[in-house]
């Protein structure tokens, strides 16, 4: 089931775009897309705080790139492809910071953030597979994510991350396999 707001995007569109309703659009805008924009985000951070932090960033730059919406894309699509890149650079540039070396493994980065994230909940069981998705190589885990997490198509996916759908078939099983082997194996 992939994610269907609760409005007529196209029609939110147009009040965005238009100077006297932006305001109040936007508005719409957050109460709808903001906790799954939120989940996407938290579960390639792992950390509430960054997560919340990366939201932040991934609002303001829809905000200030409204004009650039051609509506060639599903609004949510633009979004969510906004959130994974905002993601992708909070966590190089965590790299950088923590390591000082953008090209490292940020496997342990990641363990690291869940670990000290004092919102986590989940039980031993699913730190475990946290843990272990966080091993998957950065697209197989993107992809498993927004599959099996948000339930997102394969055909939304590839929007997304500008991915061919049988690429995208072929790192989420790859993933599957990976995970399965690390839980199980």
């Amino acid at each position: 089931m992939s994610y269907k707001p609760p409005i007529d995007e196209k029609e939110l569109v147009k009040q965005l775009q238009n100077e006297r309703t932006a305001h109040q659009a936007f508005e719409t805008l957050l109460k709808t897309y903001t906790e799954p924009v939120y989940w996407q985000i938290r579960r390639m951070v792992l950390n509430h705080d960054d997560a919340n932090d990366v939201v932040q960033n991934v609002f303001l730059k829809a905000w200030t790139n409204l004009h650039n919406f051609r509506g060639e894309a599903k609004l949510s699509t633009w979004l969510f492809k906004i959130a994974v890149n905002e993601s992708i650079n909070f966590i190089n540039k965590e790299k950088h910071r923590v390591r000082g070396d953008v090209d490292g493994d940020d496997e342990a980065m990641l363990i690291k953030n869940l670990e000290a994230d004092e919102y986590f909940d989940g039980d031993a069981l699913q730190k475990e597979l946290q843990e272990a998705i966080a091993k998957l190589p950065e697209k197989q885990r993107l992809v498993f994510n927004m599959r099996y997490y948000d339930e997102l198509k394969y055909e939304e996916i590839s929007e997304i991350l500008g991915t061919s759908v049988g690429s995208l078939k072929a790192s989420y099983h790859h993933a599957v396999k990976k995970l399965t082997d690390m839980l199980l194996g």
